[in-house]
Formats: structure tokens, sequence, C-alpha cells
């Protein structure tokens, strides 16, 4: 795969990628809001930058011209339908054939059999009513945005991350198809491991239509399991 737009480049997951990429020879382009440019200077002579909302479908459509891959953070931040937006504008924009790889977390479920604990359900409750009322987070519209990609025939993923921590790599992480399998119970992958997966994904074909859940390939569930 030669050109790869990143669509939420100046994100801490978003330079991750962009630093895999780069190691792999890849050409890339990164999209970010205007006043996140700056978190790019460490690659801003290696990488093309669009900057705008990536909510704008016009920024997505120059940004993604004649990229094989594009990999998209869907953050839900404010309460414009900003995760939606973005999804459907790379949906709608990317060059046919290309594989496209989307980030969420564990939250979100593609058919219905993840199986959640009584303390996630209440913490994703809590942060839906807060982030609502703040107008800070629309953790419904990352719903709504996943929900858009599943039903498309697009040659998309949707990777679902864990709890987060940063660190030196421990590898690709393991997956499961389903929240509430064994293998993922600890719950936590190293941020660049994240990336890792994200950037892995788009030349493994066995990923496409798959929603997989995934945790450090050194966490404590994963060895044993």
């Amino acid at each position: 795969m030669g050109k790869v737009c990143v669509v939420g480049a100046s994100g801490k997951l978003g330079r991750y990628m962009v630093g895999h990429l780069l190691d792999r020879g890849h050409e890339v382009v990164g999209v970010c809001r205007e006043r996140s440019v700056p978190k790019l200077a460490a690659y801003a002579d290696r990488i093309t930058i669009v900057p705008g909302p990536t909510n704008d479908r016009e920024v997505i459509g120059k940004a993604v011209a004649g990229c094989d891959g594009v990999l998209t953070v869907l953050v839900p931040w404010g309460v414009r339908q900003y995760s939606s937006g973005t999804a459907q504008a790379v949906l709608d924009h990317a060059e046919p054939g290309a594989r496209l790889v989307f980030s969420c977390g564990w939250h979100i479920t593609k058919d219905g059999r993840d199986r959640y604990s009584w303390w996630f359900r209440a913490v994703l409750r809590l942060a839906t009513v807060v982030g609502r009322l703040l107008r800070a987070v629309e953790v419904d519209d990352q719903v709504e945005a996943c929900r858009r990609i599943f039903a498309s025939d697009r040659r998309w993923t949707v990777v679902r991350g864990s709890d987060l921590e940063e660190g030196e790599s421990q590898g690709l992480p393991v997956w499961s198809r389903h929240v509430g399998d064994p293998i993922l119970a600890s719950n936590l992958t190293r941020r660049i491991d994240f990336a890792l997966f994200m950037v892995e994904a788009l030349d493994d074909d066995a990923l496409v239509h798959e929603a997989p859940a995934i945790v450090g390939r050194l966490a404590p569930s994963a060895r044993a399991h």
C-alpha cells in the first residue's frame, strides 16, 4: 500500500499511526484541525498536511484523493455529529477499493453479542449524560458513525480499543470479535500498539468487515489465553 491518509493525525493515536506508516515507507497525508497543525511539527517535512475539520467533506475529499488506505480516528467531540460526519465523508470520498480502517472504543457493538460488565455500562451511561450536558462529548454519535460504516459495502474495519496507556511497544495486540471474551479481560493496550494494529489492518484482508476488540499482547488475560 503506497499512499495513506490519517484522519485525526494530530492526536496521540494519530501521531503514532503517522510514525508507523513512515517507518514502513508509505506516503502520508494527515488531516487535523488548523489549530492542531503545530502538533505535527516533527513530521511536517515528511508528510502532506491538510488542515481543517475532519467532518468537512471538502477537506476530506481533498485529503483522501489518490490514497490506497485511510485511517480514521472517530472522536466524539462536541454535539455537532462530528464522528458520523467524519465517517460519512470518508465513506463517500475515499477512492473506490481503498482500505478504510476506523478507531473507536469497546462500547461500539457490531452484532449485539458483546457482553459488558455492569461497571462498564454505568461508566458509559455517565459519560453519555455528562458529555451531553457539557456539550463536550457525543457518545451516541460515535455509535451512529459505526452504524453507517457497518452498513457500507466499502472495505472497512472498525478497531475497538480497550483502555489505553503510554509506554514502549509490546507488539501487535491480540483481538476478539466480542467484548466479554476472557482474552480481553485485562482491558489495557499501549496506545502505540493500538496505532500499530490500525496500520497492520490495512494489509490484512481477514479483518475486512470485522470489528476487532483488542487488548495488549502482554496483558495478563492475553498471556493466559
